[in-house]
């Protein structure tokens, strides 16, 4: 599982399509050690390490010597079924994204418990900075509009975030951005028209099916 917490943001560097589906290679400056068949949330879908490797130089301090940290690579494959319900699909080379290695057993939930299985994608409706903070209105996913609720948990392109309101009529949400979340994610890139990957709430979807019986 993971929380929601980018950790940083990679570029896809590659993109090779098969029969059966599309591999992405995807490289980062700020982590490494990836693993073969390692969990990773690439803006929020939940993937496989294929392959992987270190960056040939590791980055230089400001002194200019050698920093002991190195970035990486790894590829991973998409399958037909995350090509259709994710945005992944619309990826280019160049395109970056973001990234989450799955949360050790010891490790501090910060955000809410996120799967990685995106339930379905939306559109940026409107983008507005106020102060210092930046306020972003979307569409209310389709079919899933139950399960966005004032004040609960969600996670789009795979950060976790609250939902500040809710707007029925409309048909849009809103959440609010703090500047580091705007800085250091993608969603800081994203405008309107753009499609964001949608993960509701895990909890209340099994609430719902065990209300079913």
């Amino acid at each position: 599982m993971f929380t929601g917490i980018v950790e940083t943001t990679g570029r896809v560097a590659a993109v090779e399509d098969g029969d059966d589906g599309r591999r992405f290679r995807i490289e980062t400056d700020d982590i490494g050690g990836f693993s073969h068949g390692q969990s990773v949330a690439v803006d929020g879908v939940c993937l496989t390490v294929e392959e992987h490797g270190e960056t040939a130089d590791a980055p230089e301090t400001e002194g200019g010597e050698q920093s002991e940290a190195r970035g990486g690579w790894f590829s991973v494959f998409l399958a037909e079924e995350t090509l259709a319900r994710t945005s992944l699909a619309a990826k280019r080379d160049g395109d970056r994204v973001n990234l989450e290695r799955a949360l050790p057993a010891d490790g501090r939930l910060d955000g809410h418990v996120v799967q990685g299985h995106v339930d379905t994608t939306t559109e940026v409706v409107a983008v507005e900075s106020v102060g210092e903070d930046y306020r972003y209105t979307f569409a209310l996913p389709d079919g899933h509009e139950r399960y966005v609720a004032e004040k609960g948990s969600i996670a789009l392109d795979g950060v976790s975030l609250t939902v500040a309101s809710v707007d029925d009529d409309a048909g849009t949400f809103d959440v609010a951005l703090i500047p580091t979340t705007h800085a250091e994610t993608t969603l800081g890139e994203r405008a309107p028209g753009d499609a964001v990957n949608v993960e509701v709430d895990v909890v209340a979807k099994y609430v719902e099916r065990l209300e079913a019986y």
